[in-house]
């Protein structure tokens, strides 16, 4: 009995020291992110002539991004780009994720809508940075992936809710900002209904065969917007219920 005990200590003792090595090399390799987002966009100074947000950047530091990839290591969890995440969804790269948030430009008191749950990794970084997250996937399965990783990090300011994207989420704006994380040809009319005068659309505008232009929207009064190409992006497509 007493042997018993001891190797349940000794095993429990070696689990919590494996956890721990793997959650410094998780914290490696997440400071190795930053270091490659900073240079990424040192490089392109088109689309940001000022860099990422510190905000954004700080935030990125501490989300584990491993915690929203199914069976993801911490070095392919952390490396500069997409990943499948099943349901023929992907995660994206972590430097369009920086500066998909960067362009939104999102604050403290702000209301935030999400078009494209996936992992719940973007969701992760705007509940960080705004007031409430209100964020929509088509995909059941993801979506309670999603709620779960949420729940379990403590993002309680984020609503996830299974539906069609292109009609947004009513009930819970009018918006600050809206992030569309899947290749569409359009911009959804109900989504700039949803932005508040001011607000901004970031989304990959273009056939989800070919590139497609990431694109920034603001909208100017009731009823009109202004728009500007930041760079050329690949989305999986967007994808609405069948009829």
């Amino acid at each position: 009995m007493v042997l018993t005990k001891w190797l349940a200590i000794a095993f429990a003792m070696l689990a919590a020291g494996d956890a721990a090595a793997e959650e410094a090399a998780c914290a490696r390799e997440r400071a190795a992110m930053i270091g490659t987002l900073r240079a990424h966009a040192q490089k392109d100074t088109a689309a940001l002539p000022q860099g990422i947000s510190e905000d954004v950047l700080k935030v990125m530091a501490e989300i584990e991004r491993h915690r929203f990839i199914p069976d993801g290591t911490c070095a392919a969890s952390y490396a500069d780009r997409p990943l499948s995440i099943g349901h023929r969804s992907t995660i994206s790269q972590p430097f369009i994720v920086a500066l998909m948030t960067h362009l939104a430009e999102v604050a403290p008191d702000h209301t935030s809508l999400e078009i494209g749950t996936g992992s719940g990794y973007q969701a992760a970084i705007l509940a960080r940075l705004a007031k409430q997250v209100c964020t929509v996937e088509l995909v059941a399965p993801l979506a309670v992936g999603a709620m779960k990783v949420l729940g379990e990090l403590g993002h309680d300011n984020a609503r996830v809710r299974v539906g069609d994207g292109y009609q947004g989420w009513p009930d819970c704006g009018p918006f600050d900002q809206i992030i569309v994380t899947a290749a569409i040809g359009h911009v959804p009319s109900p989504l700039i209904d949803q932005l508040k005068v001011g607000g901004k659309l970031v989304m990959p505008l273009g056939s989800p065969d070919q590139v497609q232009y990431l694109t920034v929207i603001e909208k100017t009064a009731p009823g009109e917007t202004k728009g500007r190409i930041v760079m050329l992006v690949r989305f999986v497509p967007f994808v609405r219920p069948p009829n």
